[in-house]
């Protein structure tokens, strides 16, 4: 018998399959997969665009870093202005108020009008109290004239007087000289002594005249300057009564803007209530930087101003000043390190800085968020 033969065993196409697949999972990867460098080959632009990107990317983080570094910025910043209460100084009835809310004005402008009526009345009234005074000042220095007459008057009188009773001593003597001569009478004598005693009395009555005479000046003299200082009491009635009047009209001290508007008309106000808030045009920027920001920053550094309610525009400005001490030293309770539960925390300081030119159109107000950027190197 001849030799049995083994015949090779057949596989079918699955089983290839099969084995083709055992022998992929065995390897790692597919068969024909391409190797990096023929993906490259094949997206070459692919691959040449990302690495432009990339190398883009690095160098303009490179350059934004570069620049960057030489900027300080927080956005915990505002802008500020010194807002003020506009309030009469003079009470009444608001006959007007011709500024609406938010309204610009110039420095002069009419912001509210009071009933002057009664003011108006007060200055009449003052008036005529200066004009009583000068009289009445006319009338002393009228006196004090007449006075200086009757002084003149007296002392003729006291020279009359003299002059008699020098010619009284003359005959009194001459009537002595006769008596102890034997020529004369003794009644001569004593009508002589008479006429002597009376002269004496006589002058003396006149030097007394005199006295009085120059003690009434001084007296008219001294209501002469009381009523000087009527006048000028008068008259500084009348100058309050003026500026009474005067504020009846509120104007603007600066210009600015009209906010919070209370004031209305035929409303009743007192003296010193307010009637509405005022915003200068003169606003500024107070950035507060944390204090480990501030080894290179000084005044006149330039700032790049952004306002977050226009992100789309750019200010400039520079620093004005920075404040000696942080916000919280000057704070209504600063805090007291000494209490032994102290923490440190980095704190910020006030920066002021003043904007180059604010553009008209932009209506910027106290309390707007910013951010500077302050170039400190």
């Amino acid at each position: 018998m001849p030799p049995r033969t083994e015949e090779a065993p057949k596989h079918s196409p699955d089983q290839g399959s099969e084995a083709k697949g055992q022998s992929t999972e065995q390897s790692g990867k597919p068969a024909n997969s391409p190797s990096p460098r023929e993906r490259l080959r094949a997206h070459w632009l692919l691959a040449t665009v990302g690495t432009i990107v990339l190398i883009a990317a690095l160098v303009g983080g490179l350059l934004y870093w570069l620049d960057v570094r030489h900027y300080e910025s927080t956005d915990d910043a505002f802008v500020a202005a010194r807002s003020f209460s506009v309030a009469s100084k003079v009470g009444g009835y608001v006959t007007d108020i011709p500024v609406t809310d938010n309204q610009h004005v110039n420095a002069g402008d009419l912001l509210a009008k009071i009933d002057e009526r009664d003011y108006r009345i007060a200055v009449d009234q003052a008036t005529a109290q200066v004009a009583a005074s000068r009289a009445n000042i006319a009338n002393v220095e009228a006196q004090i004239d007449s006075q200086q007459e009757q002084i003149k008057q007296a002392q003729a009188q006291l020279e009359q007087a003299q002059a008699q009773l020098q010619f009284s001593q003359e005959e009194f003597k001459r009537a002595e000289d006769l008596v102890e001569k034997g020529a004369g009478t003794v009644q001569r004598q004593q009508q002589t002594r008479s006429d002597l005693q009376a002269q004496q009395a006589n002058t003396e009555r006149a030097k007394t005249a005199v006295t009085a005479a120059q003690l009434g000046i001084k007296t008219l003299q001294a209501q002469l300057e009381g009523a000087k200082a009527q006048l000028e009491q008068s008259q500084a009635q009348l100058d309050q009564a003026k500026l009474n009047l005067q504020y009846t009209s509120v104007v603007a001290a600066q210009s600015g803007r009209v906010v919070k508007l209370s004031g209305a008309r035929g409303t009743f106000v007192t003296a010193g209530q307010s009637l509405m808030m005022f915003v200068p045009d003169q606003v500024w920027i107070v950035a507060n930087y944390k204090e480990t920001q501030l080894n290179d920053m000084r005044p006149g550094q330039p700032v790049e101003i952004r306002i977050d309610a226009y992100p789309g525009r750019k200010l400039a400005g520079r620093v004005d000043s920075v404040q000696p001490g942080s916000g919280t030293a000057f704070s209504l309770l600063p805090a007291e390190n000494a209490t032994g539960n102290y923490v440190k925390v980095v704190q910020r300081v006030p920066v002021k800085i003043m904007v180059d030119n604010w553009p008209a159109d932009l209506p910027v107000g106290p309390g707007m968020s910013v951010v500077p950027w302050t170039r400190v190197r």
